[in-house]
């Protein structure tokens, strides 16, 4: 419990460090705080995956991202904003999770986290923790969590010759689906809706459309995964039908080895299939506990922390938010070529206030 620090920012992706950068600028003391590594969140994508972005839309704090290709990787990714922290000297704590933040008389903060019982004191604090807090889970009929159930996919190696039910329609789900599809895994799909996401990407879209209409990747449209057994899952329409007839499934599934495995069975609404695993490429959603707790209010239809878009400070004064958290139940609207931009906001806002 040092002199408290002029800012406090909550999540080392990269709009907490261009809002740590920012602070730099204007002569802020500061710390970033992580539950996990810094850009945690990167960590998770596929090994091989590129990004949408060009390199020159991801660049904070005024560092080159200088690479031959337009896309960074990555990988490539991954090194840029470690130097980025580097180069800029950012204080930033990593594993070290904020488990609390109180309100203190005056309007200081007082910061809590599980590192040795820390607490910290600040005087504004940044709410940068992006929207991958929670998986939007499968709602099984038991209700339980799965082992079997992943949220996170970076590779196809581990489920070479298994039966995997691939859960999702958009980019993600897809481009999971056609490299195991590649990789001698017997993978089929299940969406809630009957067309795929408009946002996959359109020199993906012919290929998915293909495998899908051969059969070589069975599609269940407009399904769900309802329940796991041992090495079976069921699925059922999301309308109470019985099942339409599913293109791969002419009783076996194909396993992309010249080989087969238990074909599904149907009975009146479902459909049982052999699955080994289910990745649900669902999605994920903010954690807005710290600022719940701190008593900012929250859009019910849209999920937008109630905030000034001019300095990113919400209805609690001192407390700030930046990057994806801002733009609540669609994430689509911020990425981080717009949100790396809410730091500049904030910190000139807490420079001008002190």
């Amino acid at each position: 419990m040092a002199d408290p620090l002029d800012l406090a920012i909550v999540g080392a992706g990269p709009c907490g460090l261009a809002a740590a950068v920012a602070a730099n600028e204007h002569s802020l003391t500061h710390a970033v705080f992580d539950r996990g590594c810094i850009t945690e969140s990167l960590t998770h994508y596929p090994y091989y995956m590129t990004f949408f972005s060009t390199a020159e839309r991801l660049e904070i704090g005024g560092v080159p991202f200088t690479i031959p290709e337009a896309k960074p990787t990555r990988q490539q990714a991954l090194a840029y904003y470690r130097r980025v922290v580097a180069h800029h000297g950012l204080v930033v704590r990593q594993y070290e999770e904020v488990t609390g933040i109180d309100r203190r008389p005056g309007g200081e903060f007082t910061l809590h986290t599980r590192v040795r019982g820390g607490r910290i004191r600040a005087r504004a604090v940044v709410i940068a923790t992006g929207g991958f807090g929670n998986p939007n889970r499968l709602d099984l009929e038991d209700g339980q969590p799965h082992d079997r159930v992943i949220h996170y996919y970076k590779e196809p190696y581990p489920f070479f010759d298994q039966d995997v039910i691939v859960v999702g329609g958009g980019n993600s789900a897809v481009e999971a689906a056609l490299e195991l599809y590649r990789n001698g895994v017997r993978v089929r799909m299940v969406h809630f809706l009957d067309v795929f996401d408009r946002g996959v990407k359109p020199w993906v879209r012919p290929d998915i459309d293909n495998r899908v209409a051969s059969g070589e990747i069975p599609m269940h449209w407009g399904s769900r995964v309802a329940r796991l057994g041992p090495g079976t899952a069921t699925i059922a329409r999301e309308d109470g039908a019985a099942p339409t007839a599913v293109q791969g499934d002419t009783g076996a599934a194909t396993t992309g080895l010249g080989e087969s495995a238990t074909g599904p069975t149907d009975t009146a609404a479902t459909t049982e299939v052999p699955c080994d695993w289910v990745l649900a490429m669902t999605g994920w959603r903010p954690d807005r506990t710290l600022l719940h707790s701190l008593g900012v209010h929250t859009d019910p239809v849209t999920g937008i922390p109630d905030h000034d878009r001019a300095s990113m400070e919400t209805n609690v004064p001192g407390v700030y938010i930046a990057g994806v958290i801002a733009a609540g139940f669609n994430a689509n609207k911020i990425f981080i070529e717009n949100g790396r931009e809410h730091g500049g906001l904030i910190a000139a806002a807490v420079a001008g206030r002190q």
